[in-house]
């Protein structure tokens, strides 16, 4: 079976997330009518596995299931070269359950310093995941390479945005135009890979 999106099909997106939801329905160009697993009260499923794509599988699958409906999750996160590629899967959790990010990226500047390296190469990555209710799966993914900033530079994104500038550019996430971020980020090359699949 080659599993197909068809035009205006209600996705769930599986995020409780308001920024991701947002950045999720923007890259699929308002061809589905998107709806979050936090406006369904589905529960937010525990991380276990030990990459971005089996998080992401772990998350979309959850919500298809239990929504009879196709979802849609992301697992991602910042990886540092100098800290041996945390915080990785663990980026959320670095934010603590208020997913306080400025505490997250004040700890990666902690924690370079600690270490005193200027490494300051980094990586953002996303597994993007489509699971069918109690069907088929299909995961891709993406990567940006760059360089953390500190102190951060702008409010725009979430998460880690503000203190990632990607390679080649002067400003960082936090600080670009939501189009100009998503035409190179992570999440953007994922989509790529997975609009190739699904509907071109």
């Amino acid at each position: 079976m080659k599993a197909k999106l068809d035009k205006g099909q209600k996705i769930v997106a599986a995020t409780h997330n308001p920024g991701k939801a947002v950045e999720i329905a923007a890259l699929l160009e308002g061809r589905f009518e998107i709806i979050t697993a936090k406006s369904l009260n589905l529960p937010e499923p525990d991380e276990t596995e030990s990459t971005f794509v089996g998080n992401a599988v772990l998350k979309a699958r959850a919500a298809a299931d239990a929504s009879g409906l196709v979802a849609i999750a992301d697992d991602s996160g910042l990886s540092v070269a100098a800290l041996d590629g945390a915080p990785g899967i663990f980026s959320a959790r670095w934010a603590g359950p208020d997913k306080d990010f400025a505490h997250a990226m004040k700890k990666v500047e902690e924690r370079l310093e600690e270490i005193g390296s200027d490494d300051r190469s980094a990586w953002f990555t996303s597994a993007l995941a489509v699971a069918w209710p109690h069907g088929p799966c299909l995961v891709v993914e993406g990567r940006v390479d760059g360089r953390l900033t500190f102190p951060p530079k702008g409010d725009r994104g979430f998460g880690y945005d503000p203190i990632f500038t990607p390679d080649g550019g002067e400003q960082t996430f936090g600080e670009m135009e939501p189009t100009e971020k998503d035409a190179i980020s992570h999440r953007a090359r994922a989509f790529e890979k997975l609009k190739a699949a699904l509907f071109d």
